[in-house]
């Protein structure tokens, strides 16, 4: 089941500022101007040994004619729809607004667990405010300082406690929950539904639909010439009402939660447009969340080509990816059922390296040689030495490479060593974590 936590509220009120402390990162722009968060921004969050994905919404502005604010609040509607828990964000130093109160009906028919999180609290008498937003009817408030970190680890606390199981079934039956999982995602348009369509078409009677309880992912079951796995599938983001201008919005919300429920992660592409910025980001979501890939570049039937424009074609989406290069691309029709199958195939074949274990004996005796040969540059005179490598029992494939001085391999020795992986062991597909230890 999907982990989401969506920051909620008004115009500058903090939410950027906020996001930008739980994910650790600056990815969204902060300025005391409101409607400057137009595009949404997305990040994992890691509390407890809990991990979430936390969602930055613009300033929510009620009946607003312009023409930004009311697509900001159309793609806020999106995020409450699709977040598991949400924070809802106020500033002591104006106390409660008539926007603060609209916005807090809107949440109250959601029917999600709604956190108030009254923001600018700098002081102990600041704290005392707060307490005038016990009237929005949520209960609990969580006084916090969104600049300074102030009160957002007793946020944090409850807001892992609200959040759903991370089971990855997603409320799936138990007859398929083991099956491998497979997620289609893209851009609208792209062929997703045309590709899940022409592989169940052949014969139907060999296929069981099984609905999701969730709204969004409708999770088919592939059972043919002796394949069976789960295609989650999420197309048909157009039919939503009202979204049209955040289509793209939508389509994301899509995608995080198939890739967090997925093994396999399925980048379709348009042969037409080419690999663009929205399929970057899918594709480094699923590498980040350790899934298997595959880029399946559909209608290239209607692609003109020449001798080898499938090969130039690859090269060019790879080094839009780089470094990480070591994928199959493969080039189908939906529309004519063209290499479909060979789609599947590869599929099962990335599966079955998702699950190698390589002994520590064979790890070892490959690449300590290398290493020695190639060891780590040395750091303020420092020598680093590598003596152990182990694979690190867990879903996603890692390996520990158990050293005297972690904390100075740097990140370009770290791709030699993932390189020298790949170069030994078929991991097509597959993305590999490297983890330094103590020795």
């Amino acid at each position: 089941m999907s982990r989401i936590v969506a920051i909620v509220g008004r115009p500058n009120v903090g939410k950027s500022t906020l996001f930008n402390r739980l994910v650790g990162e600056r990815k969204a722009i902060v300025d005391d101007y409101s409607g400057v968060t137009r595009d949404r921004h997305y990040g994992d969050c890691e509390w407890n040994g809990e991990t979430f994905t936390v969602i930055d919404t613009g300033g929510y502005v009620k009946d607003s004619k312009d023409m930004f604010e009311a697509a900001i609040r159309d793609q806020v509607k999106i995020a409450v729809e699709e977040a598991s828990v949400l924070v809802f964000m106020t500033d002591v130093q104006t106390e409660v607004t008539d926007l603060d109160s609209q916005f807090a009906e809107i949440l109250r028919k959601s029917k999600k667990p709604v956190l108030i999180a009254v923001n600018k609290v700098d002081n102990h008498e600041q704290i005392t405010e707060t307490a005038a937003f016990y009237q929005l009817g949520f209960g609990e408030l969580f006084p916090i300082s969104s600049a300074t970190g102030s009160g957002t680890g007793e946020l944090l606390d409850k807001v892992v406690e609200l959040l759903p199981e991370d089971d990855g079934k997603d409320y799936i039956s138990e007859e398929i929950a083991n099956l491998p999982k497979i997620a289609i995602v893209g851009r609208p348009n792209v062929g997703k539904s045309s590709f899940i369509n022409a592989l169940l078409g052949f014969n139907r009677n060999i296929v069981t639909d099984v609905a999701g309880t969730t709204r969004d992912s409708i999770h088919t079951r592939y059972n043919a010439f002796g394949k069976d796995l789960i295609l989650i599938d999420t197309a048909g983001i157009r039919k939503k009402s009202k979204v049209e201008e955040n289509i793209e919005f939508y389509s994301v919300m899509r995608s995080l939660r198939a890739i967090e429920n997925c093994d396999i992660c399925i980048i379709m592409l348009d042969a037409q447009n080419g690999i663009e910025s929205q399929d970057l980001n899918l594709l480094f979501l699923a590498q980040k969340h350790g899934k298997g890939i595959i880029v399946l570049v559909n209608k290239w039937d209607l692609y003109e080509k020449s001798t080898n424009t499938a090969k130039e074609y690859e090269e060019h989406i790879k080094k839009r990816t780089a470094p990480y290069v070591d994928y199959p691309v493969v080039f189908i029709s939906a529309l004519n059922k063209q290499r479909i199958f060979q789609a599947i195939e590869s599929v099962c074949e990335v599966y079955d390296r998702l699950s190698t274990k390589i002994k520590t004996s064979k790890l070892n005796e490959l690449l300590l040689p290398i290493i020695q040969a190639t060891p780590p540059p040395s750091i303020k005179g420092k020598t680093i030495s590598i003596k152990y490598i182990q694979q690190l029992p867990s879903k996603s494939v890692c390996f520990a490479y158990f050293c005297n001085l972690p904390q100075y391999i740097n990140d370009s020795y770290k791709r030699f060593l993932e390189n020298k992986l790949r170069e030994n062991f078929n991991f097509n597909g597959v993305p590999i974590k490297i983890f330094f230890r103590k020795k």
